[in-house]
């Protein structure tokens, strides 16, 4: 999925839109993505400005966002222009390496379980394959009124 698919799937955009492109997508079990971290990110001149290190938050952000596209893409017949999915809870995040600009962050995420409209999936963010992060992540999806 290129990022103009990545857009057509999610809501976010600049500067929100975490993920660049898809690189691997296995319907309703696995989704690869790619976030090239650039110095030019709103965060960083304030995440710090003497070390510029990509917040935890938008990690996990990114790591939400991988389950969306998962969700997203994998049920593409009941996805319409107000369908969005919702971040409803994380557990055992850990934080393991800092991201910071010029990183690569590969973030991926791996459908557990999909119950009673929540999805449950484990999630990493690598830098050169090293862990930067991790979390298990709960969403599902919803319909807004336009």
């Amino acid at each position: 999925m290129d990022i103009n698919k990545v857009l057509s799937c999610l809501p976010h955009r600049y500067p929100f839109l975490m993920l660049d492109r898809v690189l691997e997508f296995e319907k309703d079990k696995r989704l690869f993505a790619l976030k090239n971290v650039t110095y030019n990110e709103p965060f960083f001149t304030g995440h710090f400005p003497i070390r510029p290190v990509m917040p935890g938050v938008m990690i996990v952000e990114a790591m939400a966002q991988a389950t969306a596209l998962l969700v997203m893409e994998s049920n593409p017949e009941n996805v319409t222009e107000n369908t969005v999915c919702l971040f409803v809870g994380m557990d055992k995040v850990r934080f393991k390496r800092q991201v910071e600009p010029g990183d690569q962050l590969h973030v991926e995420a791996v459908q557990e379980s999909f119950r009673q409209g929540i999805g449950k999936f484990k999630c990493s963010a690598r830098v050169e394959g090293v862990v930067a992060a991790s979390a298990e992540i709960m969403c599902t999806t919803r319909e807004f009124e336009s």
